[in-house]
């Protein structure tokens, strides 16, 4: 008996280890993560390489800025009467671009996160046409993001461990860099391969995310040169630097995840990994300005994809220190980081100036989707309701301006809906360069439609898939379907933009109508490359954080 009772005793005190693992499994993982983060270089400068001494004679095609923006929430600028804190935080300078140029009213994203929409960006094309239809994360981060369900939760997450076997080969291990062959294919056209054809001198600044590997990275996807960071996020700051100050949401598996995983990084032509200068935004804006002065005297093109201001929740002393009226200390943070993304788009503009190349350059702002429902704030996307992860209007209906002095109409708003997929052919149509004719490109130059020159709309439809959740956008009407939950949401967006009456039981005929073309679309879709291995519920009137409620609305996010 005594044996038994020890062996009891023993097989407790494990039981108790165990479930004590269990419980503090975020902590444990996030000390594992940080003991594999990568070697990291001091800072050193970059030498951008330098174009002719002086510029050419005669005309010279125009310079094309692409300024991408990371889960900027619909209402985090100023430029529509809204803004961070009720209008507490400016943003003059992304405002500007809005107000000297075009502001397209229904500009929409590629896909309602980001990898995926960054590769329609870069391709003209649905993500999905291609396989790219999730955005790429490692396992250990799918793994606890769909076993980790916020307090209380009465929707919680799923993790597929049997799709494992299904993911491509190396993607799976326990590597940081792993996650790095979840790629964009390298047999697609980028935009920056086109324009290099063109002669143009390509530089990308920022966040990549569409892939690591040999044929993947942007130096081998067009780019002449690229300082940033592969992944899908980076430390603004380290994260006890002196000048960082910082908000976690203790609710969110997410940010549980990012903080331990993500190293304070760059690289520059695929260099060794070397520490930034200073916080990440006005590192990235000052070499910007450096390699404008650097291209002067020849056409360039720019992709300047901060990750502001997408989680961690970083902001420097001296932002958060500007905005003392914001008492919320979360929202406070948020908004600093807004101040220095607008701060940088207006360095950007200003060298332009500097450099006298504002009138001969066609500078296009938008945001990745929309604001996250993750960090806790809710009002980051109205009037639309929705998040990040989401087809309604908060995760897809973005900001979009187009300016280029003395071509576009200063001061115009477009109607009609565009999306990211037109940054391509309309880049392209900027430059002269003929886009790919031996695929489908879904994106259209949207100049002519901006310059009054074409009445019609630049779409009849539009359309977005992540696994089972799936939209169509045909007219004025929106069909959201969510096989997971055999659901579906219908709204005429011309009556009610903020999709506040679903008409689905109203309107049978019309929901059956949609669905035909839904399939249709369907049907030109490539299988995924990956497959999905969460799936996870966001909540569509409520950010994370706050307690679920039965009977609330909310859909199922494959990923």
């Amino acid at each position: 008996m005594k044996l038994w009772g020890w062996l009891a005793a023993v097989a407790g005190v494990i039981a108790m280890g165990l479930g004590l693992a269990y419980l503090n499994r975020a902590s444990i993982l996030a000390m594992v993560a940080h003991a594999r983060l990568p070697h990291i270089e001091p800072n050193h400068p970059v030498t951008w390489a330098m174009g002719p001494a002086e510029p050419p004679k005669g005309d010279r095609p125009p310079n094309v800025v692409f300024i991408l923006a990371d889960d900027l929430g619909f209402n985090d600028i100023t430029f529509n009467g809204g803004g961070v804190a009720n209008g507490a935080v400016p943003t003059p300078n992304i405002d500007s671009i809005g107000h000297q140029g075009v502001s397209f009213a229904n500009g929409y994203a590629g896909n309602a996160t980001c990898a995926p929409s960054r590769a329609a960006i870069m391709t003209g094309r649905y993500a999905t046409r291609f396989g790219f239809e999730f955005t790429p994360a490692p396992v250990g981060f799918e793994r606890l993001v769909g076993t980790e369900a916020e307090p209380g939760a009465i929707v919680k997450p799923k993790f597929f461990k049997d799709r494992l076997k299904d993911m491509p080969a190396g993607s799976t291990a326990p590597t940081p860099e792993a996650v790095n062959s979840l790629a964009v294919p390298a047999s697609e056209i980028t935009i920056a391969e086109v324009l290099k054809a063109k002669g143009y001198h390509t530089i990308q600044f920022g966040k990549w995310h569409l892939g690591g590997t040999k044929g993947s990275r942007p130096e081998d996807q067009g780019f002449d040169e690229a300082l940033g960071f592969i992944s899908g996020a980076s430390m603004y700051l380290p994260e006890k630097d002196p000048d960082s100050v910082n908000s976690k949401q203790p609710w969110d598996a997410i940010d549980k995840f990012l903080w331990p995983n993500l190293p304070y990084q760059v690289q520059f032509n695929g260099s060794p990994m070397f520490a930034p200068r200073g916080y990440m935004t006005d590192y990235l804006g000052e070499e910007a300005v450096k390699a404008i002065h650097a291209n002067r005297n020849r056409p360039f093109f720019i992709y300047f994809a901060p990750n502001a201001i997408h989680t961690p929740l970083q902001a420097k002393k001296e932002d958060y220190d500007a905005l003392p009226q914001i008492k919320d200390h979360r929202l406070r943070v948020y908004g600093a980081m807004a101040r220095a993304l607008d701060r940088n788009v207006g360095r950007i503009l200003q060298a332009l100036k500097d450099e006298g190349l504002d009138d001969n350059t066609l500078v296009i702002f938008t945001s990745d989707n929309g604001g996250a429902n993750y960090i806790g704030l809710p009002d980051i996307n109205r009037p639309y309701r929705g998040w990040k992860a989401t087809f309604f209007e908060g995760g897809i209906h973005t900001p979009f301006f187009m300016r280029w002095p003395g071509v576009l109409p200063a001061g115009t708003t477009y109607p009609y809906p565009v999306g990211h997929v037109d940054i391509f052919a309309t880049a392209a149509g900027a430059a002269g360069a003929a886009v790919p004719t031996d695929r489908k490109i879904d994106g259209v130059n949207l100049l002519p439609f901006a310059e009054g020159k074409d009445a019609a709309r630049p779409h009849k439809a539009l359309y977005w898939r992540s696994g089972s959740y799936k939209t169509l956008l045909d007219g004025d009407w929106k069909l959201q379907v969510s096989e997971a939950q055999n659901k579906v949401w219908l709204y005429d967006l011309a009556a009610d933009p903020t999709e506040k009456n679903d008409l689905s039981k109203a309107q049978p005929a019309k929901v059956a109508e949609l669905k035909a073309k839904l399939a249709a679309e369907d049907a030109q879709m490539a299988k995924p490359l990956w497959p999905s291995l969460l799936q996870g519920p966001i909540f569509v009137d409520h950010p994370s954080g706050q307690p679920q409620k039965k009977g609330e609305e909310y859909i199922l996010w494959d990923n």
